[in-house]
């Protein structure tokens, strides 16, 4: 069994030399609203949801991406409204939110 719920990894990785990165697209200014907005719903408890930095997660021209486990779905995201939408569309409701599935 899962120590968590829900494990969301947000890729945060920079790359100085030019190429696609999702830190580029203002990742960590996004980690750190989704971490704030989970532990303002009190998600964030023992066995529920834990917001993890990444580094590269791999899928750099798609970025800024998430990964939430154990179902392992992968969203592209643009802003905060964004992320409020899988916030309470997939953590709270269950429901992944197709639009920004990759």
């Amino acid at each position: 069994m899962s120590y968590f719920k829900q494990h969301v990894f947000i890729c945060c990785n920079q790359r100085d030399n030019g190429d696609p990165c999702c830190n580029a697209h203002g990742a960590t200014t996004i980690f750190d609203y989704a971490k704030g907005r989970v532990a303002e719903l009190n998600l964030n408890q023992p066995g529920m949801v834990r917001i993890n930095k990444a580094g590269c997660l791999g899928r750099c021209l798609e970025g800024p991406v998430m990964v939430i486990y154990p179902e392992a779905v992968w969203y592209q995201f643009v802003d905060k409204d964004d992320v409020n939408e899988i916030i309470e569309s997939h953590l709270v409701n269950g429901i992944p939110v197709d639009r920004l599935r990759i």
